[in-house]
C-alpha cells in the first residue's frame, strides 16, 4: 500500500502553486490510471521500516504504511529532515520518533491526523490543537492509496517489500519460486539504463548478447522471450533476423524476475522464468528532478523528471520524462543516441477507482558493429585491439518504439478488487551493415564481407485483467484469483545479405560502396526475404490460496492457453501452429517456521508449441516442462531484508529431435519425433536489503547445469552454451556514519564461470568485474557521484552464441561515469 497526497488549497493559493505546472501540463500526452482503494484501519502497534531523509516523504511513507490520513502544510516542512523509523510502534508514537526535533507535533481530528505546532514544553504526540490548525493552514491529505505498495522509487531500498510479478502485491517470501528485484535505488546507484546491463545483475540471469543489437533474456539456461509490461506478456524477440528487443531503464521503477516455470502467468513460452517491467506512476507530491551524466567515450546525457497533482484535491496527477543520451563506444567509429519520452496521468475516478493512461517513446540511432569478431579455426582468439571496427563506414541502424499503456483497478471493498492492464506497441526497426564473419585460417585468410540490410515492423497488443479476492471458508483464510488475457503479434519483415570473399580482419576494408536493403537485394548473389509473423494467444487462469493449518499454506494454480501461430512468405505459409485449451498447472506448499522465516516446494509446468513433423506428416505435440523446486525464504529485520536459499530441477521433454530410423522420408530429409530431454538443474541463494545501519547489499549466487538427457546428436552435452555453471553478483553501498553522512561508497563484483562455443569447440574464458561508486550529498538539493566500472580494466569476451566464425563481442573495458542530480524545491 503506497500513498496519494491531495492538496486542499484557497483559490489564490492554488493559482500560484499551479503556474509551475503550465509546461508539464503542455507536454503530458495521455491520461492516467491506478486503483485508489479505500483506507483500512492500522493495526496498534505495526513494524516499520522509514529511512532517513526529507520529512515530507518520511511522513509520506509513513501514513502510507499506516493506513491512515494526515493534514500538513507542505510548505512548512519543506528543507526539513527525519532520522527515520526502525521498529515496531503504535500510530502516535511513530509519528512523534519522526517529528523529533522539527519543531511540529501530531494532532488528531475525525478524519484522521493534522501536523501542529509543538509546544515548548510538550512532547511531539497527539494533542487539541487539531480544529485551529485545520482553519488556517492551506493542506496536504495523506491518504492510503492500493497497488502501487511495491513502488520501490523513493525507498533508498535495495529490496522490496511487496512485488507484482505474480498477479497482485505478494511479499516475496509468500511466493513459492525464486524471484528478484532490480530496484529503481540500485539502478541509480549503479548508473543502469539499458536493459541488458539490468538483467546481468540479476541473481541466475544471463542477458545474452546476440546477432542483433538487442539482448536475450536467459535464466537456468533456457531464453525468456516474452516480457511482462505492467503485468500483461509481450512477445519481444520475435523477428525474422537476430534478436533486436530492447529497452530503456529510464521509465521503469524496477524490474521483476521469476526464475523457473510461469506458464499461469504467460501462457506458452519460456521455462527459464518472466520478468516483468513495472513503469514509474505520476506522484501524489510535486517534484522535479535534473539529471547530467558524462563519462568515458564521449558520453553525455540529460534527464529531466516532473511529477504533480494536477488539479486542487489531486484525483489527478502527472508524469513527464525526458531522457537523452549520446555515446561513442571503446569500438573505433560506433556511436549511438537515444531520445526517450514519457507521459504519464494517473485519474481517481472515485475513492476506490483509479484510471491511468501512459505513453512512452524510444528513438534510438547510431553506427553499429554487428556479430562481433571471428577466430581461427580451431577456436583460438584472433588477439585483436578491443577497438577493432569490422563495418563499414556506411553502417546505420534505427529503432523506434511507441508503447500506449492503459490501466484500470477497482477496489470492491478491502478484501476484493479488480485490475485490467492493455499494451500496444508498435516497433520498427532498420539496418544496414557490413560483418566480417567466418573461421580464419592460420594464413589470415577465409573471412568475408557480409553486407545485411533490414526493415522490421510489428505491432503487439495484449490486455490483462483478473479479479482477486480473500474471505474465511472452512474455518481457514483464503484468498482466490481469476483472470484471462490475449495478446497478439502482427508484423511485415524484410532483410536481404550478400556475402563477399577477400575479407581481410587484420586489414578490414571501412570504404566499400554504400549499400542499402534494395541494391544489396539486387547484386547476383544477393538474398532477399519477405515474411511475416502472426501469434495470438488467449489464456484463462485463476489460483487459490488457503491456509490449511496455522503455519501451512497450500497454493494451487492453472491456465488454459489458446495458441495460433502463422508464418509466412510470399510463397506460401512456412509455419503454421496451434494450441488448443492446453493446460498448464502449478502447486506449492509454504511452511511459517516463525514469523520470519518459511520453507516452500513448489511444482510449476509450461508448454512450447514446435513445428517439426514427424514420418506421417503430423507436426510434433508440444514441448513440456516441469519445474520443481524446494527452499527457504527469510524477511528479516522487520522487512527491511529478504533472503532466500533454493534448489531446483526442471525437465524439458517432448523435443524434436533426428529420426534417422525413418531414413529420409521428410521430402528428402530426415523427419522428427518428439522424445528429445533436456534437463536443468541447481542451486540459488539471494540476500537483499538494509543488512546494517546505512549499508544497502544485492548478493546473489547461482550453481546452474544444463544438459542434454536424450538426444541423438548431442547426448551428455551442455544444453544452454552461454549459461555460465557459476554466477554470482554483487552490489553494495555504504552511507557513511556522523559527520561523514553526506558521503557513501559503492562496491560490487560480477563473477562467472568459463561458458563454452556453440560448436564445443573452445571455451569462453570467466571473468570478474569490479565495480565502484563515491557519492557526495552536497546539500538537501544537490548529489554527486561518480561510478567506476571494470576497475581492474578486465579484457574478456562476453558469452554468447559464440562460434569460431563470429559473435565474439569484447566486453567494455574500463570506464567512468559523472553524474550530477539536483532536485530543486518546488
Amino acid at each position: 500500500m503506497s500513498v496519494q497526497v491531495l492538496a486542499v488549497l484557497s483559490p489564490n493559493t492554488l493559482r500560484t502553486r499551479l503556474r509551475p505546472l503550465a509546461l508539464a501540463a503542455m507536454l503530458l500526452a495521455g491520461a492516467g490510471l491506478h486503483a485508489q482503494a479505500v483506507a483500512q484501519a492500522a493495526p496498534a502497534v505495526a513494524s516499520y521500516a522509514i529511512p532517513a531523509g526529507p520529512l515530507a516523504g518520511a511522513l509520506n511513507r509513513y501514513a502510507q504504511q499506516a493506513g491512515v490520513s494526515i493534514v500538513i502544510d507542505a510548505s512548512k516542512v519543506q528543507g526539513l529532515t527525519s532520522a527515520g523509523l526502525q521498529g515496531s510502534y503504535a500510530i502516535d508514537d511513530g509519528f512523534a520518533v519522526l517529528l523529533r526535533g522539527s519543531g511540529y507535533a501530531i494532532g488528531k481530528t475525525s478524519t484522521g491526523y493534522v501536523l501542529v505546532a509543538a509546544p515548548a514544553s510538550a512532547p511531539t504526540a497527539a494533542t487539541s490543537a487539531a480544529s485551529a490548525a485545520e482553519r488556517t493552514m492551506p493542506s496536504i491529505t495523506i491518504v492510503g492509496q492500493a497497488e502501487q505498495g511495491a513502488t520501490t522509487e523513493g525507498s533508498g531500498s535495495y529490496t522490496a517489500r511487496k512485488i507484482s510479478i505474480g498477479k497482485g502485491e505478494q511479499a516475496m517470501k509468500d511466493i513459492p519460486q525464486s524471484v528478484s528485484v532490480l530496484t529503481r535505488q540500485r539502478l541509480d546507484d549503479q548508473g543502469i539504463t539499458d536493459l541488458r546491463e539490468a538483467v546481468n545483475n540479476v541473481t541466475g540471469v544471463v542477458g545474452v548478447h546476440g546477432v542483433g543489437p538487442g539482448v536475450v533474456i536467459t535464466a537456468r539456461g533456457f531464453q525468456i522471450d516474452q516480457w511482462q509490461y505492467d503485468g500483461v506478456p509481450i512477445d519481444r524477440n520475435t523477428y525474422a533476423l537476430g534478436n533486436w528487443g530492447q529497452e530503456n531503464m529510464v521509465i521503469y521503477d524496477r524490474l521483476e524476475v521469476l526464475r523457473g516455470a510461469s506458464g499461469m502467468l504467460v501462457g506458452t513460452g519460456s521455462p527459464g522464468g518472466s520478468v516483468s517491467l513495472v513503469r514509474k506512476r505520476p506522484t501524489a507530491t510535486r517534484s522535479v528532478s535534473m539529471t547530467a551524466r558524462a563519462g568515458s567515450w564521449d558520453r553525455v546525457g540529460a534527464q529531466l523528471d516532473v511529477s504533480s497533482p494536477l488539479n486542487a484535491d489531486a484525483s489527478l496527477r502527472g508524469r513527464v520524462i525526458v531522457d537523452e543520451d549520446d555515446t561513442h563506444s571503446f569500438v573505433d567509429q560506433v556511436w549511438s543516441k537515444n531520445r526517450t519520452l514519457y507521459a504519464a496521468l494517473d485519474y481517481d475516478l472515485g475513492p476506490a477507482t483509479t484510471l491511468g493512461l501512459a505513453i512512452s517513446n524510444v528513438n534510438d540511432h547510431g553506427r553499429p558493429t554487428f556479430v562481433g569478431l571471428p577466430r581461427y579455426v580451431d577456436g583460438s582468439a584472433l588477439n585483436l585491439p578491443r577497438s577493432t571496427f569490422t563495418g563499414a563506414d556506411w553502417n546505420r541502424s534505427e529503432a523506434r518504439q511507441t508503447n500506449i499503456f492503459l490501466d484500470l483497478e477497482h477496489h470492491f471493498n478491502s478484501q476484493w478488487s479488480l485490475k485490467a492492464s492493455a499494451v500496444n506497441m508498435r516497433e520498427n526497426t532498420s539496418s544496414a551493415h557490413q560483418r566480417v564473419a567466418m573461421p580464419i585460417r592460420p594464413n589470415g585468410s577465409g573471412a568475408s564481407y557480409g553486407d545485411f540490410a533490414m526493415d522490421f515492423d510489428n505491432r503487439k497488443r495484449g490486455i490483462d485483467a483478473y479479479v482477486r479476492g480473500k474471505f474465511d471458508g472452512l474455518g481457514m483464510a483464503q484468498e482466490v484469483l481469476v483472470g484471462a488475457s490475449y495478446v497478439t503479434l502482427a508484423s511485415n519483415d524484410r532483410f536481404a545479405r550478400a556475402w563477399e570473399g577477400g575479407a581481410n580482419v587484420f586489414n578490414i576494408n571501412h570504404h566499400r560502396p554504400w549499400q542499402d536493403l534494395d541494391t544489396i537485394a539486387a547484386r547476383p548473389k544477393g538474398v532477399t526475404s519477405d515474411s511475416t509473423y502472426e501469434i495470438r494467444q488467449k489464456g484463462l487462469y485463476g489460483s487459490w490460496n488457503g491456509q490449511l493449518t496455522g503455519k501451512l499454506k497450500a497454493m494451487l494454480g492453472g491456465r488454459f492457453s489458446w495458441y495460433d501461430f502463422l508464418y509466412a512468405t510470399p510463397a506460401g505459409p512456412g509455419e503454421q501452429l496451434n494450441a488448443s485449451a492446453k493446460f498448464t498447472p502449478s502447486a506449492g506448499l509454504i511452511y511459517a517456521l516463525d514469523p520470519q522465516w518459511s520453507a516452500y516446494a513448489s511444482y510449476a509446468d509450461i508448454f512450447t508449441p514446435q513445428s517439426n513433423r514427424d514420418v506421417q506428416g503430423k507436426v510434433l505435440k508440444p514441448v513440456t516442462g516441469s519445474n520443481y523446486e524446494a527452499g527457504i525464504k527469510g524477511e528479516l529485520m522487520d522487512g527491511t531484508v529478504n533472503t532466500s536459499l533454493a534448489v531446483f530441477r526442471y525437465d524439458h521433454k517432448n523435443r524434436a529431435v533426428t529420426d534417422y530410423a525413418a531414413d529420409l522420408a521428410c521430402d528428402g530429409q530426415y523427419c522428427s519425433r518428439a522424445s528429445g530431454k533436456v534437463r536443468s538443474q541447481g542451486m540459488e541463494a539471494e540476500v537483499s536489503g538494509e543488512v546494517a545501519r546505512g549499508l544497502q547489499l544485492s548478493a546473489g549466487y547461482a550453481y546452474t547445469t544444463t544438459t542434454y538427457l536424450d538426444d541423438p546428436d548431442e547426448q551428455g552435452k551442455v544444453f544452454s552454451t552461454w549459461t555460465p555453471k557459476h554466477m554470482l553478483r554483487v552490489w553494495s553501498s555504504y552511507t557513511l556514519p556522523g559527520a561523514w553522512d553526506k558521503f557513501s561508497v559503492g562496491a560490487g563484483v560480477n563473477t562467472q564461470s568459463h561458458t563454452v562455443d556453440t560448436a564445443y569447440k573452445f571455451k569462453v574464458a570467466g571473468f570478474s568485474l569490479w565495480n565502484a561508486r563515491l557519492a557526495w550529498q552536497a546539500t538537501p538539493q544537490m548529489a554527486l557521484s561518480v561510478n567506476v566500472n571494470n576497475v581492474l580494466d578486465k579484457r574478456y569476451i562476453i558469452p554468447a552464441y559464440n562460434n569460431t566464425g563470429t559473435n565474439n563481442y569484447y566486453g567494455d573495458p574500463r570506464n567512468v561515469q559523472f553524474t550530477l542530480k539536483y532536485t530543486p524545491k518546488w
